[in-house]
């Protein structure tokens, strides 16, 4: 275990300002509150939190960080309090171990609907102050390093998770380092096998090749060292899990995959780097398709770097990564390079450090790393359920990038796959949402195309736009999903409100009410709702009842309040039995002839609200018809013949009357069904098909429904225009000789 001293020598080393007093007594403060506590692996407690902050000294984090990574562990596992450590060593100390302690309650290990929730709190907690993500990693790395004393079903779902969650957010944040070491953590529980034979033949390779590593780096020094001063070499084997996900990916075995070295170029300026790149280009062969510059074009998390992948000495594939110090700091700490560690003061000679202490500023909020958290947890606002967030944030943190570009020039970050649709949301939401055609490099392309590095898409728009819910399919990125998600939400929402305004309007006007909007508009807070489009919707979906709406307008709330509450309960509502809403709610056998103006209007099946046929019913223009008020789903539409209206005898108040609009110069076809029974000829079935074609008719389904030596039945589904159309059909059916019978399939 660590000693005092030695910790506190390796945060003075890159800190020399660091509070050494603060740092020992948290050190001593979180061994005595641990006292004889022990690990699975019967070590002393204190040994763990103890490791976490040796991790985050790699990372060169600040005084602050290093303390409450000491004391992560003290009020969750001992007696210590939160204020406790607020008096012992300062508020922000005390904010930062009190984040930790929450996330630590939140049990991430857990089934899936639990951990999105988890997820959403784990990122809301973070999002204020990242350091307390970057503990969290360091406590997750050593929990990884020490997993085997776990048992072995823990084992599994910790390793997932960590496969899952905290290794993409370690890459995310920029931390590539521990993020390679928690995925091959994870891989060596998750697939020991596939593992462990890689091991072998990466042993294999290194006996076959001696020490193949130190030659290439001595000859990309030959390369380079005259070229360019303060030049450096670093090469490394590729770690199991990152060879295995190549092999994954490109479908080859590991005979096949021949760069599993790679080397990074370490040089004093931008210009060395190109310049280092060109010097190598001539000097070996070039892999096509292997080279991306992300000093023009960063990666989302800051990375910058020039890869590149070579035929190189000893005729071995070298992967290439050229950048400067500074890139590399970013590289190997992300975010945490953010951090400055000198005085800073202001103008006016002022110690503008937090809370005084020395060391560091706070974790820059500029980085892209940090945008990216922030833009995540805006999601959380925009009220998708937890599972919804948790795929959002899994696809955000799994992919590669391609970079595309706006008509102005502007970069666009997106992943490997990308659609149109995922470029127009990644503007904007609202172009997302009004997009109805791309361009992409000047040619009109199908929205659904991939898009690759490089193009220049273009969208075209129109204000009259919904996004189709078939979107979301194609779409890649969570920011497009959730945004096409809640305009399908709002769409139909809206769809709801205006069925229930007009099912409210049409009820008061026929009931002779004298209730206005501002009447009603006044009495939705009384009835627990936000706005008046929320009382529409209500009543749109079955969920309200005009009699509710009446009896708040009343001022009688209460009354209105229990009557939703009985329903809740299963108690059937009456109220819509009093005779002054009996006329526009249709009860069985009192249907007489009404004026157009009494009952809704349907036009079609394609106008703006919930409205729907009832499956199998076949109702068309002409027909007497009815709509069954159904929560959730808007209304249903029966023709008054119908047997399933039995159904709804005892439930008078999702009754609502309706009327069709539709003109006699209307194209849309409706669908009813036949029975037709013929003699059993040859040509008896086309000469039906010929009737009804001649007569504007059209088969969208047929079935044979009894087969007899002389005759059989069959059952027609037909499109028509309305029942004028539908009889004349079915007389010219009749008078066919070969025809012995035709009759409409009612319910």
């Amino acid at each position: 275990m660590m000693r005092q001293y030695e910790l506190v020598e390796r945060v003075t080393q890159y800190d020399p300002e660091a509070d050494e007093a603060l740092l020992n007594k948290a050190y001593v403060y979180a061994m005595r509150a641990h006292g004889s506590q022990t690990r699975a692996s019967g070590e002393a407690y204190f040994s763990h939190p103890l490791e976490v902050a040796a991790i985050l000294t790699e990372l060169k984090l600040d005084d602050a960080t290093i303390i409450a990574a000491l004391l992560h562990d003290t009020i969750e596992d001992t007696e210590t309090t939160k204020s406790e450590i607020d008096d012992l060593f300062g508020p922000e100390i005390g904010s930062l171990v009190d984040g930790l302690t929450k996330i630590k309650r939140l049990d991430l290990v857990s089934k899936e609907a639990a951990q999105a929730e988890n997820l959403r709190k784990l990122l809301l907690a973070i999002s204020n102050d990242i350091r307390v993500l970057l503990v969290k990693l360091a406590d997750r790395l050593h929990n990884m390093r020490t997993l085997d004393f776990m048992p072995e079903h823990k084992k599994t779902r910790i390793a997932q998770e960590t496969m899952d969650i905290y290794a993409p957010l370690a890459g995310r944040m920029g931390i590539q380092e521990m993020r390679d070491e928690l995925e091959d953590l994870s891989f060596e529980v998750l697939n020991p096998e596939a593992r462990h034979t890689i091991l072998q033949r990466l042993e294999a390779l290194r006996e076959e090749s001696g020490d193949i590593i130190h030659q290439i780096e001595a000859s990309l020094m030959d390369c380079l060292s005259p070229h360019i001063s303060d030049v450096v070499v670093k090469g490394r084997e590729k770690r199991a899990y990152s060879i295995w996900r190549k092999m994954d990916r490109k479908q080859i075995s590991l005979g096949q995959l021949s760069d599993i070295y790679g080397f990074r170029v370490i040089v004093s300026s931008t210009d060395d780097c190109y310049r280092a790149l060109g010097l190598m280009h001539q000097s070996w062969r070039v892999v096509p398709g292997r080279f991306k510059d992300y000093i023009s074009t960063p990666k989302q998390n800051d990375y910058r770097s020039i890869h590149t992948t070579v035929v190189g000495p000893h005729h071995k594939r070298v992967e290439l990564q050229i950048r400067t110090a500074e890139m590399h700091e970013v590289a190997e700490r992300g975010v945490a390079a953010h951090a400055l560690y000198k005085d800073v003061s202001n103008a006016n000679g002022e110690d503008i450090r937090t809370n005084g202490h020395s060391g560091a500023v706070p974790l820059s909020k500029e980085s892209n790393a940090y945008r990216w958290l922030r833009r995540m947890v805006d999601l959380l606002a925009e009220g998708d359920s937890p599972q919804e967030f948790l795929e959002h944030t899994k696809l955000e943190l799994f992919h590669d990038q391609v970079f595309c570009f706006t008509p102005h020039g502007h970069l666009i970050a997106l992943p490997r796959g990308a659609t149109p649709i995922d470029f127009a949301y990644a503007v904007h939401t609202d172009i997302g949402n009004s997009c109805v055609g791309c361009q992409i490099n000047g040619r009109h392309a199908p929205l659904i195309s991939e898009l690759d590095n490089g193009d220049e898409v273009e969208i075209i728009r129109s204000e009259a736009q919904v996004p189709p819910a078939a979107w979301e399919a194609f779409a890649i990125t969570g920011k497009a999903r959730a945004a096409i998600r809640r305009a399908t939400r709002e769409a139909v929402r809206h769809q709801y409100a205006g069925l229930g305004k007009e099912i409210l309007e049409r009820s008061l006007r026929q009931s002779n009410r004298d209730i206005d909007l501002n009447e009603i508009e006044f009495a939705v807070p009384r009835m627990g709702l936000n706005n008046l489009d929320d009382l529409y919707a209500g009543i749109g979906r079955g969920e309200l009842e005009i009699s509710e709406v009446v009896r708040a307008v009343n001022g009688d709330a209460g009354a209105a309040g229990e009557e939703r509450r009985n329903r809740k309960k299963g108690v059937r509502g009456r109220l819509f039995s009093l005779s002054n809403l009996s006329k526009v709610i249709r009860l069985p056998g009192g249907l007489g002839k009404r004026e157009r103006g009494d009952a809704i209007p349907v036009r079609g099946l394609n106008r703006d609200l919930p409205i729907n046929m009832a499956a199998g019913e076949g109702a068309v223009p002409g027909d007497r018809i009815v709509g069954i008020l159904t929560p959730g789903s808007g209304i249903t539409i029966y023709p008054i013949h119908s047997k399933a209206l039995k159904d709804f005898d005892d439930q008078p108040e999702r009754w609502v009357d309706l009327a069709w609009d539709v003109g006699d110069d209307t194209a849309q076809r409706f669908a009813t069904r036949l029975s037709v029974t013929v003699l059993n000829e040859v040509g008896a079935l086309a000469q039906v098909a010929l009737v009804i074609s001649e007569n504007g008719g059209n088969i969208a389904n047929l079935s044979m429904v009894t087969r007899a030596a002389d005759f059989y039945e069959m059952h027609i589904e037909l499109e028509v225009a309305d029942v004028k159309h539908l009889t004349l059909i079915m007389n010219e059916l009749k008078s066919k000789p070969i025809v012995s019978g035709v009759a409409r399939i009612t319910g």
